[in-house]
């Protein structure tokens, strides 16, 4: 594929909202009126956080599932990370409220899931297809000088020192059944905030360094809570830390916006 020639878009957090996430892919016009691919060669990455909080997560995977093989038919591609909402999810179904080891209180994914957002529905429609699609996502990529991941913590280098070495080590993971490894799995990607305040941009640069590209593009971090807005106001992305970061997670769940953003952005 002619790189360009082709369109690269990514989505944040769209937790369960289904209806609002095909509305904003129409009107990217990456879906037809009927819900599917229209996108041609276009490249699409959706970085995680697809369920919890609202009503469809299911029906959220699943969309991103069928548009993935439909942009392969059509030579245009539709990929997706792995966000810290999936672990929880998939924490909870193999887990439940069984108390992680050496925890200094009473923890677990059930109650975890409970406090953020879990919906039983989601639980209930869970399959194994779902699972395996899931736990075979990687949690950052590397798509034309942007560095993709769901959180924008530098947690990540704890699981190694290049993409591949974190991917592979996460999704050794969650292909096992060590609840202690999934607890601080799930910890991990919760972290924030790595790119905020007067050492932000370095941070950033520290990270590229390592990793590759030129700029971060992250979820997970509501833009109307890094600027203390309502979410209503939020109208597309936020470059922040000297522009070598991107937040693209404009709280869909709260009252914002789902933004479709094309790279690089302008």
């Amino acid at each position: 594929m002619d790189t360009d020639q082709r369109k690269l878009f990514v989505v944040g957090d769209v937790h369960g909202h289904l209806a609002e996430l095909a509305r904003s892919l129409h009107l990217a016009d990456l879906i037809d009126s009927d819900g599917d691919w229209c996108g041609g060669e276009s490249e699409l990455w959706f970085l995680g956080d697809f369920v919890d909080r609202g009503p469809d997560g299911i029906g959220v995977i699943e969309l991103v599932m069928r548009l993935s093989d439909e942009a392969a038919e059509a030579g245009g591609s539709v990929n997706a990370l792995l966000g810290n909402h999936e672990v929880l999810l998939l924490g909870m179904h193999r887990f439940g409220n069984t108390t992680v080891p050496g925890a200094p209180s009473s923890r677990s994914f059930e109650r975890s899931w409970l406090m953020n957002g879990g919906l039983r529905s989601d639980q209930d429609r869970l399959t194994d297809k779902h699972i395996q699609w899931l736990t075979s996502r990687p949690v950052m990529t590397l798509v034309d000088d942007h560095l993709l991941m769901h959180s924008d913590t530098v947690a990540y280098l704890e699981w190694g020192d290049t993409i591949d070495e974190v991917n592979d080590a996460v999704r050794e993971v969650v292909g096992d059944d060590d609840l202690t490894d999934w607890w601080e799995c799930w910890r991990k990607m919760t972290t924030r905030y790595a790119f905020r305040g007067t050492q932000g941009a370095e941070t950033a640069d520290q990270m590229l360094e390592q990793l590759g590209g030129k700029v971060v593009v992250h979820g997970h971090s509501v833009i109307a809570d890094q600027l203390g807005v309502p979410p209503e106001q939020i109208d597309g992305p936020l470059r922040y830390a000297d522009n070598r970061v991107l937040a693209i997670d404009a709280g869909l769940y709260s009252g914002g916006p789902c933004l479709v953003v094309e790279l690089p952005y302008s």
